[in-house]
């Protein structure tokens, strides 16, 4: 069984086309939403939300596109894309952690042993913003995470202003960050994972 069809929160959500057979039923339908673990191939496409997403606010990328290609690879099931009728619209990608705090080294490594999710980036293509769009993909891999029966909590690093809404999706401020970039300074979050015998005792996992 695949990991899609295992989690019910990541399946396609269908809409009904007008199309109609030859016999004048309606019958065909498209994916108007897809939730989906991300791969190398999309890298491109998730540069260019994350690229329009931050340069503007923050001059700077939290990845960068090899960076993107370099955690795709080496564990692309830590990531979740949000496409509809085929395109990326918004996107997550983490890697795994092995210590309390996120540290400097945490920007590019991937800790297989970890048990700390790293949110490294959220972002949602400009044409889609203010729906409410980043929520509603953070709620669906949180509740991805625990399936995964090595996470324990996820963690993340954002602006001051960016708290509020982190706060909404569920995370508690842990005070400043150890880790900056160029003259930014950044909160560390972190919200509590439960293991994956919960999750499958309580939500058919």
């Amino acid at each position: 069984m695949s990991a899609l069809s295992a989690l019910p929160f990541l399946k396609p959500v269908h809409l009904r086309s007008p199309r109609s057979s030859p016999g004048g039923q309606r019958r065909h339908t498209l994916p108007a939403s897809e939730f989906r673990c991300l791969s190398p191939e999309d890298a491109v496409s998730v540069f260019e939300i994350e690229r329009e997403a931050f340069i503007s606010v923050s001059g700077d990328c939290p990845l960068h596109l090899d960076e993107i290609r370099h955690f795709l690879n080496l564990c692309p099931e830590l990531s979740l894309g949000w496409f509809e009728e085929g395109r990326l619209v918004a996107f997550i990608i983490g890697s795994l952690w092995d210590q309390e705090r996120l540290s400097q080294a945490a920007l590019t490594l991937h800790e297989p042993q970890g048990s700390a999710v790293h949110i490294h980036v959220l972002a949602v293509h400009r044409t889609v913003r203010q729906q409410g769009k980043g929520s509603i993909l953070m709620w669906r891999y949180l509740q991805y995470l625990r399936c995964l029966p090595f996470a324990r909590r996820a963690l993340l690093m954002c602006e001051p202003f960016l708290v509020p809404f982190y706060q909404k999706c569920g995370f508690e401020a842990l005070g400043p960050c150890q880790v900056t970039v160029g003259d930014l300074a950044f909160v560390e979050m972190q919200h509590p994972v439960r293991g994956h015998a919960f999750m499958r005792r309580n939500s058919g996992c």
